[in-house]
């Protein structure tokens, strides 16, 4: 019973073992190609900014040049003022735009954001070309959905916030919640992509 435990477990981390490498074999497929390079970087940065956007932390006003920083912007930095959500630090105005400078949402937001990137450029290089991934045949058509629903229901949210002329308190908090949600979403469509990787097919 013990030695057919420890087998079941091995094989199972052999298991989650295999399937990061496979998800790295197609991100690293997708990342080789010029256009998952440019959808990585257009979505990403596209959702980066309309997540500082939703969080109301870039916008535009009359055209000046300031910096301005909080008195200790360093333990300021860590106080929440809203689920996923933490207080700013400093003001940077740049001719027309405005940024506030929440270091811990600017990092979060880099992360989703570069979720979303990766999401959308495996997919779409699965669709046009399953082989940059390493994936079967027809995995990329199928691979593709999941990764831009993921992406636009990560975008969604963000979307209405920023379109929506005043958005209830009820209605950023929900969102705020829904970040986790998001995270593993987007994570957990890499992994699937990365279990139709084909690892003994070699490509060229």
């Amino acid at each position: 019973m013990s030695t057919d435990g420890s087998t079941h477990k091995t094989g199972a981390a052999a298991s989650i073992q295999r399937l990061f490498r496979n998800t790295g074999v197609a991100v690293s497929g997708a990342l080789s190609r010029r256009d998952g390079q440019v959808f990585l970087g257009v979505f990403g940065v596209a959702y980066f900014l309309l997540y500082l956007a939703g969080l109301r932390h870039l916008g535009f006003g009359p055209p000046a040049y300031e910096i301005s920083v909080v008195s200790d912007p360093l333990t300021r930095a860590f106080r929440q003022v809203g689920p996923f959500q933490w207080e700013p630090v400093a003001l940077v105005v740049v001719g027309p735009v405005e940024l506030l400078v929440a270091p811990l949402n600017m990092l979060l937001g880099g992360v989703l954001a570069a979720l979303v990137g990766l999401n959308l450029a495996v997919s779409v290089v699965a669709w046009r070309g399953p082989a940059a991934c390493r994936l079967g045949s027809g995995a990329g058509v199928v691979s593709g959905l999941p990764g831009l629903l993921s992406g636009f229901a990560c975008c969604g949210p963000t979307i209405l916030l920023v379109v929506g002329v005043q958005a209830s308190a009820g209605l950023l908090s929900l969102f705020q919640w829904l970040l986790p949600l998001t995270v593993v979403a987007l994570l957990g469509t890499l992994l699937w992509v990365g279990s139709r990787v084909e690892t003994v097919r070699q490509v060229p």
